[in-house]
């Protein structure tokens, strides 16, 4: 599953709509990267969203 580890976002449910106004079940994913961190002077290993992970970059 698809969880990002600082903000708790996960993966999303709908339906795509076709053309012809069909709805089938779908699923967004959240776009989570693993990323090395110190933390308490130990690289620890976490699942981060790239929204995170942009921000993060800022800081």
């Amino acid at each position: 599953m698809a969880k990002c580890q600082l903000c708790q976002k996960k993966t999303m449910s709908g339906h795509n709509v076709s053309h012809s106004m069909r709805h089938t079940k779908r699923q967004w994913k959240a776009n989570v990267q693993t990323v090395t961190v110190l933390k308490d002077g130990q690289a620890r290993r976490i699942k981060v969203c790239s929204r995170c992970l942009r921000t993060a970059s800022k800081a």
